[in-house]
């Protein structure tokens, strides 16, 4: 799969869209060893391994949280959020992505955490010593923080400080010094 593709609620893949080789990137996980969120496609898990061993040569300890989801797996959370909305409060469903439409399928995106938060998914993230050192370092691995603050409108999901995306190094780059979101540079190409 190309690490630059677009998935999102427009952009979304088929239920037969699996990464080619998946494997599991040697760093700490939330999640034991067999889980299959523990996955990443190669590239992507390559990029991983060198970002974490940065990190934690300059004493910032991250953890995976998640990284592959199946089409299936994304269906069966999706379908979850639906049942315990409130009846006419539908609109929060935004905040999870409906099956095809997350970028955990390609293998790519990995959701990270840490010690300060309890290694929860959580906007506090963001603002930890760890979450301020990936939204810097990230790009240099090839990453970016998929869902920005302030870009939700464009995204179409909330802040998320935890999602990490690996795009390629020169496309993380030039992502990061525009300040251009994955769909704005594809509105642009």
């Amino acid at each position: 799969m190309d690490a630059t593709i677009l998935v999102n609620r427009t952009h979304r893949l088929p239920r037969k869209a699996i990464p080619q080789t998946l494997v599991e990137p040697e760093i700490i996980f939330d999640a034991p060893v067999g889980d299959r969120k523990r996955l990443l496609a190669v590239s992507a898990a390559k990029g991983v391994e060198a970002l974490f061993a940065r990190g934690k040569e300059e004493g910032i300890y991250l953890c995976g949280v998640s990284g592959y989801r199946s089409y299936e797996r994304q269906e069966e959370l999706y379908q979850k959020k639906l049942r315990e909305q409130p009846k006419g409060n539908e609109g929060s469903v935004h905040c999870i992505a409906p099956p095809g439409a997350s970028e955990h399928q390609t293998g790519l995106a990995l959701d990270v955490s840490c010690q300060a938060v309890d290694y929860q998914l959580d906007e506090r993230f963001g603002e930890t010593r760890e979450g301020r050192w990936l939204k810097r370092c990230a790009p240099l691995y090839g990453f970016i923080l998929r869902y920005p603050k302030g870009k939700e409108h464009i995204t179409g999901y909330g802040w998320e400080p935890w999602h990490i995306r690996y795009v390629t190094r020169s496309l993380a780059l030039y992502l990061t010094l525009t300040g251009l979101t994955l769909e704005e540079y594809y509105e642009q190409k």
